[in-house]
């Protein structure tokens, strides 16, 4: 209802004669989250940067590196933006198969980077590239293709859902193999979400949930690293010094944050007690710096995003562009659901999953896909309003 609502506002919008080019406000909510990130990530990454030695103890190491991840990501999306929707569709099925072929050669030894056990970069020089977080915007990508190219045999499941079902678990291979837990978590929901809304009979995405809960529930119990994670965030402070440190010091940080925060730069928790403060834990620092209504602020904003997501693929949809439609409302899913699961950790609702919060943590690959995400939303938006101009025209 809320899309709706907020489509047909647009609609109207459109219509007038003084008519926006484009939707500000989802535009203005992603730069306010971006620039939000930049001061959080220097902020909750002074102490880190002075300790470490790869930094040269500068402590304006992370912000340096941000800022340049930042300058790339909206040239990029700025490019992106001036790409329209049809070229998207007709290369969607070849930029998954590159992202395919990425998530191969990242766990080739001597071609892909290991940090802390985990295998999930490559390295292009002074920068490196994880190529999970470009498999999440191939598979919105290839799931809205795929759906509108299948649509006819959708609710099939030998046609329909079978193909998409064996592809989806060699991207699930490739990404336990480096172990990118989170990642397929995250590209699971948003591939069958799209599907779902694509048309998919209830009955087989039904099946498909529960099957894809034991699958999870088997890869939890067949690994003692995933279950310790549970039980760590299950009971934090049974082992607060051991598996629910993280979780124990980001609760201490939200607790130390009440109502307004101790004010910006005065965390505690940032002085090498909370882990990851600048990446998984960065709204923990937030909570405690910012407080309470600094959390419902960035809260606010993003759920902005993603009603405006599905209120663009809501207009798409009127105007029977099924491939912008879903790869909008599939862009919804795909932030409202990492940005759900980031929060959670750092409440502690759920376990740790090692994602970063959408558009402000400090990582290059993912704030350039997110941001590339956005110019998608707003060029699908664009084009929904050309096309809106030229029926009232």
């Amino acid at each position: 209802m809320a899309s709706f609502v907020f489509g047909q506002g647009s609609k109207l919008r459109t219509a007038g004669a003084a008519a926006v080019e484009y939707d500000r406000s989802l535009a203005w909510a992603a730069l306010l989250l971006v620039s939000l990130g930049l001061v959080m990530v220097y902020s909750s990454s002074i102490a880190s940067a002075e300790a470490g030695r790869n930094s040269g103890h500068n402590p304006a190491y992370f912000l340096l590196r941000h800022s340049l991840y930042l300058v790339l990501a909206l040239s990029t999306a700025t490019a992106v933006f001036l790409v329209p929707l049809r070229l998207w569709q007709k290369a969607a099925p070849w930029f998954f198969a590159a992202c395919m072929v990425l998530l191969v050669l990242v766990l080739i030894p001597g071609i892909g980077r290991e940090v802390n056990g985990a295998q999930r970069w490559l390295k292009l020089g002074m920068l490196t590239m994880q190529p999970s977080e470009l498999m999440k915007l191939a598979v919105v990508l290839y799931a809205a293709d795929y759906t509108v190219r299948k649509h006819a045999v959708l609710k099939n499941f030998r046609q329909g859902l079978l193909p998409m079902l064996g592809v989806m678990l060699v991207v699930a291979w490739l990404l336990l193999c480096e172990p990118d837990f989170g990642a397929l978590v995250v590209v699971a929901m948003t591939a069958f979400g799209v599907l779902f809304l694509g048309g998919m009979s209830g009955r087989h995405f039904g099946a498909l949930l529960a099957m894809l809960g034991t699958g999870f529930a088997l890869l939890v119990l067949s690994s003692q690293y995933r279950m310790q994670r549970i039980f760590g965030f299950m009971d934090p402070w049974s082992d607060a010094y051991g598996k629910g440190y993280q979780l124990s010091h980001a609760l201490i940080a939200f607790g130390r944050g009440e109502w307004l925060g101790v004010g910006l730069g005065a965390s505690v928790e940032k002085l090498l007690y909370l882990p990851e403060a600048h990446t998984d834990f960065l709204l923990a620092v937030i909570a405690e710096e910012l407080g309470l209504l600094g959390v419902l602020g960035v809260i606010a904003l993003f759920v902005w995003v993603v009603l405006r997501a599905f209120a663009i693929g809501r207009q798409a949809a009127l105007r029977e562009r099924n491939f912008a439609a879903l790869l909008a409302q599939g862009i919804g899913i795909w932030i409202g659901f990492q940005t759900f699961v980031n929060m959670g950790v750092n409440v502690g609702l759920l376990p740790t999953k090692g994602l970063t919060l959408p558009l402000m943590s400090f990582g290059g690959s993912s704030l350039i896909v997110n941001c590339v995400a956005i110019a998608v939303l707003i060029r699908i938006d664009w084009e929904n309003r050309q096309l809106a101009r030229g029926l009232n025209a």
